[in-house]
């Protein structure tokens, strides 16, 4: 908490000058919006998206951190340089904003005016270096197998009642649980592909991003895998069930770098999931898609 208070104490002195300033000038920035990068060298798959938040700053000098869309007071006028940095919740959590690390930031000139607003409308998109590892269930052909534990399998689908166009391409993946078969266990190890192996970079930006319908809780986890083949579990984020009446897709960025840098043993890595019936459910469903392994 205290962090986050740092973070918002530009704007508190601001809003404190206006009091003796009572013209400022005016931004108004919009939600953001993700589109391709024509020079990306490797495919992003379904742009999906779930930037909540900017980091703003005006020539070079941090304004604050909001939630967007918002509209805050400049105790400026004339010319100057907006840069505004793509923010998600890290891991989920609401008090964690951190810039995404593999998005551009959006920077414009403008001329600000005492008592008017400038409307700014951000663009992002990945930089062109970034490397993905993506199951977005579009290929019969699934990277992520059901563990010798579990009671379900995980489905490839394409159910009307859930499926989004501006999510899902045609398909994604369903687990449907209930009281006699109340467990799904997944990994990508020993899926139909064979392993991932993923070399993951250690002390450096990774980030797995998840779509998720879920009336049933999911676990995430990294497994580091040695030398000799054995894979430690690193449990990792659960994404919470959703109640069934307000059940939507959501997305969620996972922060995994530092899993991956304290894994010093690991000769690389593979990911996995877990789904028990919530307690008191006599059924419940995890729909997943677009999962990526972001890293440079």
């Amino acid at each position: 908490m205290k962090r986050i208070f740092i973070l918002f104490l530009p704007y508190l002195f601001l809003l404190g000058c206006i009091k003796n300033n009572p013209d400022p000038s005016w931004i108004s920035v919009g939600t953001w919006v993700l589109e391709e990068n024509p020079n990306s060298v490797n495919a992003t798959g379904v742009l999906t998206s779930n930037i909540t938040d900017a980091w703003v700053f005006m020539d070079g000098e941090l304004i604050g951190v909001f939630e967007v869309p918002f509209k805050v007071p400049i105790l400026d006028k004339g010319n100057h340089t907006i840069t505004i940095y793509p923010t998600v919740k890290n891991n989920g959590i609401s008090a964690t904003k951190k810039i995404y690390p593999f998005l551009e930031p959006y920077e414009i000139n403008v001329e600000l005016v005492q008592n008017e607003t400038v409307s700014i409308n951000p663009v992002t998109r990945y930089y062109a270096g970034v490397k993905f590892w993506i199951e977005d269930f579009e290929d019969s052909v699934v990277e992520i197998a059901d563990g010798p534990s579990s009671s379900v399998t995980l489905e490839r689908t394409n159910d009307p009642s859930v499926l989004n166009s501006a999510i899902n391409e045609g398909y994604y993946g369903r687990i449907q649980l209930n009281s006699s078969n109340d467990n799904w266990v997944g990994s990508t190890i020993a899926n139909s592909s064979g392993t991932l192996e993923m070399d993951l970079p250690r002390g450096r930006e990774v980030y797995l991003e998840i779509d998720y319908h879920n009336t049933n809780q999911l676990v995430t986890g990294v497994l580091a895998i040695n030398s000799a083949g054995f894979p430690t579990d690193n449990v990792h984020v659960r994404l919470n069930a959703q109640e069934d009446t307000e059940v939507v897709w959501k997305k969620i960025y996972i922060d995994l770098r530092e899993i991956v840098s304290a894994s010093t043993s690991a000769q690389y890595f593979e990911f996995s999931f877990k789904a028990l019936l919530d307690a008191g459910d006599i059924t419940g469903e995890v729909n997943i898609d677009n999962i990526k392994a972001v890293y440079f």
